[in-house]
């Protein structure tokens, strides 16, 4: 049996093997698997239950060298005592949490955000429809972080549609990254709050994270990588047709957004409703709907999602109600 974990980089080759590769030796020793690097993945090979062992150590090993920078000499003694590639503190850890993929000391707050993050993990693709404050980019952002530095993709792609909400990106002042740079900041902001500064900024350095408007996906095809297209509502369903089809081998795709908010032109169809429709009985791809039970920012922000939900009804009724009137009148 074989099995791959991905790397971001030949320094994280190096700390991962240890000097003189003292790491993969006593990986290989511990579990009797042969341990090797091609094209910037380990390849595991060996018995199942080895094999799964080792491959469980090596992914321990690179959360921590991911998270922190460095890798303690003792990190892989403690993982070889603690036995079978997850250490106590790790495996309590996860099943206090339910088997979430979630940072440490991270959990949901509804049950809305567990299926949510539930379906993140089983499915290939995931849609996440709900109002704002019910944490889709954030948690998103979460369980991508927790998969990357498992060692279960090699990148994390971060895509929002440069669409203006009432502006124009022409009166915005200098160069077309100064222009789009405002519309990618809050997904600079869903990293930020699971990432140091300098983290976030090296991973971004070394290509580990992209953050990239929509239009800078067309013509490519993603490998071994979790991407995310957040605020799906601004897509038009060619642009949500050509995203959804550069996902390529072993990739992982959620799509958020709040179908009551887009800024597309009138009569132009959002893509996220058109696909939401057209692939929710499609096998491997996940549809949660989160509404206002799951809003986990301010109070006031559930207070004022209830009062526009409850216009929009008002004024549904009345257009109801003068339809009706106007045929009775025919």
């Amino acid at each position: 049996m074989g099995m791959t974990v991905p790397l971001h980089s030949l320094d994280e080759e190096r700390s991962l093997f240890g000097p003189r590769e003292t790491n993969a030796r006593a990986i290989r020793n511990a579990y009797d698997v042969t341990m090797t690097v091609r094209k910037g993945r380990v390849v595991i090979e060996g018995d199942e239950e080895d094999v799964s062992d080792a491959v469980r150590v090596i992914r321990q090993l690179l959360e921590r060298l991911r998270t922190s920078g460095e890798l303690p000499a003792e990190a892989l003694k403690d993982l070889l005592q603690a036995g079978h590639g997850v250490g106590a503190a790790e495996l309590k850890a996860e099943e206090a949490a339910g088997g979430l993929w979630l940072p440490p000391g991270m959990s949901v707050r509804s049950k809305g955000q567990e299926q949510y993050v539930r379906c993140m993990q089983r499915e290939t693709a995931t849609f996440s429809i709900g109002p704002a404050g019910t944490g889709k980019t954030f948690l998103a952002a979460a369980v991508a972080l927790t998969a990357l530095r498992r060692g279960y993709f090699r990148k994390l792609v971060l895509v929002r549609p440069a669409v203006e909400a009432g502006e124009r990106l022409g009166f915005l002042p200098g160069d077309l990254v100064a222009k789009v740079n405002p519309y990618l900041r809050p997904l600079y902001d869903a990293l930020g709050a699971h990432l140091e500064p300098g983290r976030l900024q090296h991973f971004i350095e070394t290509d580990v994270i992209e953050i990239a408007p929509l239009a800078y996906m067309r013509g490519r095809t993603l490998d071994n990588a979790f991407i995310i297209l957040d605020e799906a509502q601004n897509t038009t369903p060619s642009q949500m047709k050509m995203f959804l089809t550069r996902m390529g081998h072993k990739s992982k795709v959620v799509v958020t957004g709040d179908a009551t908010q887009t800024d597309l032109d009138p009569g132009v169809t959002s893509g996220l409703i058109a696909a939401e429709k057209l692939l929710r009985n499609v096998s491997g791809i996940g549809v949660v709907r989160l509404d206002r039970k799951d809003i986990v920012r301010h109070p006031l922000v559930q207070k004022i999602v209830n009062a526009y939900e409850n216009d929009e009804r008002v004024r549904e009724r009345e257009e109801r109600a003068r339809g009706e009137e106007t045929r009775g009148r025919r």
